[in-house]
């Protein structure tokens, strides 16, 4: 019982880690505008993202301008984009796979296979949490080293969006998702082997049919 609400709890943070994920991928703020200099005086937000850059002014309006080229953007943005919908699409499985494997529900056949299922979604969760870890730390890198570079002017000048934040919350939720599945079905293996199941040993029939001649028949 203990194990499958454990798992339970899991599923729930995979589930938030995937929604946190998608919303990560899909949001324009990875880096805003940072309010340095004169620069503070400025009635306009400038937000940037994976997908999209937008604009939002003092008087409420808001535009946005995809980000068609591919080639024309850093080597980073690109990363970032390859990695999170990697990401996304790893967690996926893990919630398909896991909803199989887990001891509350009834689908995936005897408990070994469901085992089998619940290590497999929790592989993914990992995959899926390092995926989104890597491109939101070398984006928050990227954010910092062009903060601190003197030559950039402060107009120019960026800090983390909510996008990123977001982004390592939902790794993080993964990671221990996928920690919590592998090393509960690692812990009911590793109980299986230590104490293998007692077999029962029977009289063969040859012995049964010699019992059956006692002396006392002979006297």
């Amino acid at each position: 019982m203990a194990s499958a609400s454990l798992q339970f709890f899991a599923f729930i943070l995979a589930l938030s880690g995937v929604f946190g994920d998608i919303a990560a991928t899909l949001l324009p703020n990875w880096k805003v505008n940072a309010d340095v200099g004169s620069n503070i005086i400025t009635a306009i937000t400038q937000m940037q993202g994976l997908w999209m850059d937008c604009t939002w002014y003092s008087t409420g309006m808001f535009s946005c301008t995809l980000k068609y080229s591919i080639l024309s953007l850093p080597v980073y943005i690109q990363a970032a984009r390859s990695t999170m919908v990697l990401s996304c699409i790893l967690s996926a499985f893990g919630i398909c796979i896991t909803t199989v494997g887990m001891k509350c529900t009834r689908l995936g056949g005897d408990t070994d296979s469901k085992n089998n299922a619940c290590f497999a979604g929790g592989i993914c969760f990992i995959l899926a949490g390092i995926f989104g870890l890597v491109p939101t730390c070398w984006y928050t890198r990227e954010i910092i080293s062009n903060f601190l570079d003197q030559t950039i002017p402060e107009s120019s000048k960026h800090e983390p969006g909510g996008a990123v934040y977001t982004g390592f919350i939902s790794a993080g939720f993964l990671l221990i998702a996928g920690v919590i599945f592998c090393s509960s079905c690692f812990k009911r293996q590793q109980g299986a082997w230590i104490y293998p199941p007692k077999q029962h040993h029977f009289p063969s029939t040859e012995q049964e049919s010699n019992a059956g001649y006692s002396l006392k028949d002979y006297v």
